[in-house]
């Protein structure tokens, strides 16, 4: 890795305590400084890292992202209250759905996040260029999703034009990189980036943007030291996120997480 850049280990909502609980210990002694899930229809991200949290109390706990359309900041601050979670150690991701104006939502949507999310660390979902910007300008963080290493160091150059408009340092960049590990990583790669890519208008768009063949925009690995020297080209990344895409059991997201970790 180079030098500054740490990585976090990310899964979809709902994993089972009795899955999520070893694998957040085990990537603390891997080294991994941070625990991060999703949020979906289905299960609830912060549900899924108060398991984190309770394992491995050292670690920052990040999830992204949650869509602002489906869950108000009212509810997000309920269930932080309810959940137990420490404030301080969020990284909370946030975005706009299927909202019709999305860069809208998110602007008029912060003075109240900051409201209702006292000393919590808001972050961005971004990927398009004003998107970034605002990232850069107004929250403490910004997060990339389904990026290349290129794409990404063009967007964070985005991000940092936006922070040096608004006079301010460039917010840490946070990014998931899809992770498969095996003989079936091609496989397990390319049936992840399907579903997404045909997801909504905005992720059209960006898969347009990047213009790669489908099944190529992360990290397919035979072994961990093919998957470590693709994930060292995300230098534009403060924080790789690994997200692990294996079976939801502890002997094979463990060998993700294994494979993937820092030197």
């Amino acid at each position: 890795m180079i030098d500054g850049q740490s990585r976090g280990f990310g899964v979809a909502a709902g994993l089972d305590a009795e899955v999520a609980r070893p694998l957040a210990k085990s990537c603390a002694e891997l080294g991994y400084r941070s625990m991060w899930s999703n949020d979906h229809p289905g299960a609830k991200g912060l549900e899924t890292l108060a398991e984190f949290g309770a394992a491995a109390p050292g670690l920052d706990l990040g999830v992204a992202v949650i869509a602002l359309d489906r869950t108000p900041p009212e509810t997000i601050a309920a269930d932080i209250e309810r959940l137990g979670l420490d404030p301080a150690r969020l990284w909370l991701g946030v975005g706009a759905g299927f909202s019709k104006k999305p860069l809208t939502q998110m602007r008029e949507s912060l003075s109240e996040l900051r409201e209702k999310l006292p000393g919590v660390r808001l972050v961005l979902a971004a990927m398009g260029p004003k998107m970034c910007a605002l990232a850069g300008a107004e929250f403490d963080g910004v997060f990339f999703n389904w990026m290349t290493p290129e794409f990404a160091a063009g967007a964070r150059q985005k991000v940092k034009a936006g922070a040096q408009e608004a006079n301010r340092a460039t917010p840490p960049v946070f990014g998931y990189v899809r992770t498969a590990v095996g003989p079936d990583a091609t496989e397990r790669l390319a049936k992840e980036e399907s579903f997404y890519r045909d997801l909504h208008p905005g992720y059209r768009n960006h898969f347009d943007r990047l213009a790669e063949p489908e099944g190529t925009v992360g990290v397919a690995a035979p072994h961990a030291p093919d998957a470590q020297q693709q994930l060292a080209t995300y230098t534009a990344l403060d924080t790789i996120v690994v997200r692990g895409l294996a079976s939801a059991n502890n002997e094979a997201m463990g060998k993700v997480a294994s494979a993937a970790a820092p030197d």
